[in-house]
């Protein structure tokens, strides 16, 4: 890989990842109401499963989504469902410590990890990357400079979206303005939601 090509990619990757998307809206989320410490395994899955769905999809199924267009609308389907759910489950959640109530916790690191498998976004860009940053003739080297890349930049990115949650806890210290933010973080998922939706309608 050249060294233009790889201050793209590196550019790419950084913005990609920097800017609100589900998986930075419930990290922030999650920041706000369990901490940096709590959220550390979340952080973790993000990461790691980013990380693999790049590979996996670098790898050949990408392929697979171009051979069988009906899977792509069927992960669409199951994202949108699935995030619903999450936004739910943001907006009902209660104040930090304590815990509201026993359902309410921070995502687990499999948890994290599969949810990639269906974040619109994470797909979205994890093919532009293989499709623009892989060439045939350096297939492992690229390969694995596109895995060093996304795994140093998604824990930039990962972290510092939870950091900046964990950072707002002090000015959400009462039940109101918890509530208050969840439900505007519940929002913001879904709004995340429309331009999929937008295609499926």
């Amino acid at each position: 890989m050249s060294h233009e090509l790889f201050l793209s990619l590196v550019a790419f990757a950084f913005v990609s990842a920097m800017t609100p998307g589900p998986n930075n809206t419930m990290l922030l989320a999650s920041g706000v109401n369990f901490g940096f410490f709590r959220t550390r395994a979340h952080i973790l899955g993000v990461v790691i499963g980013f990380t693999v769905l790049l590979l996996a999809i670098a790898l050949g199924v990408g392929r697979l989504l171009v051979l069988v267009p009906g899977l792509y609308s069927v992960l669409r389907i199951i994202s949108v469902a699935y995030l619903l759910w999450l936004a739910w489950r943001i907006g009902t959640a209660g104040a930090t410590d304590p815990i509201a109530s026993e359902d309410a916790r921070p995502m687990t690191f499999l948890e994290a990890a599969l949810f990639q498998w269906v974040n619109p976004k994470g797909w979205m860009v994890c093919l532009s990357i293989a499709a623009n940053y892989i060439t045939p003739d350096n297939l492992w080297a690229d390969i694995a400079t596109l895995a060093t890349v996304i795994t140093i930049v998604s824990t930039v990115s990962a972290s510092s979206w939870a950091f900046f949650g964990t950072s707002l806890r002090p000015l959400l210290k009462d039940e109101r303005s918890m509530r208050i933010f969840n439900v505007v973080m519940a929002v913001a998922l879904v709004a995340s939601l429309w331009p999929i939706v937008k295609e499926m309608i």
